[in-house]
């Protein structure tokens, strides 16, 4: 038997299935606590800032730096074209290296480091204070 006196079986079932379908579509469609809104959706992220570019100065100070580590190792010798130096960045490699070796020697590789990293920056900010050197690359 169905609703009391409804001789169909099953009519209660036929009564109350329009009710929860819109209860169900609402709450499936609806933002949350069933209100029938749309979220909006999230921004777009934002993408980062693009890095700032190396100064000449500031790239002389890398290459400097990393090509006098690998020479106080001896793990490299090459010219300083090779090495992507111009001639006078590879005058402030041999004296950085100079001054390095005994540093490492006496007081190890960290003090090397420092060492290296200070001299190189400070050499390549004197290069490259009033600009490019020259118009010559290897000058």
């Amino acid at each position: 038997m169905g609703r009391r006196g409804d001789p169909r079986p099953g009519a209660r079932f036929l009564l109350l299935g329009p009710a929860m379908c819109a209860l169900v579509l609402t709450t499936a469609c609806g933002a949350p606590g069933g209100t029938g809104h749309h979220a909006a959706p999230d921004p777009p992220h934002a993408t980062p800032p693009s890095p700032a570019p190396t100064s000449p100065a500031g790239l002389c100070a890398r290459l400097v730096a990393h090509w006098s580590r690998e020479v106080l190792d001896g793990t490299t010798y090459g010219d300083y074209q090779s090495m992507g130096l111009s001639n006078g960045e590879y005058e402030i490699l041999r004296g950085v290296v100079d001054a390095a070796r005994p540093v490492r020697r006496r007081q190890g590789t960290s003090a090397a480091d420092e060492l290296i990293v200070r001299r190189a920056s400070a050499a390549c900010d004197g290069r490259y204070r009033h600009g490019a050197p020259s118009e010559s690359p290897w000058q």
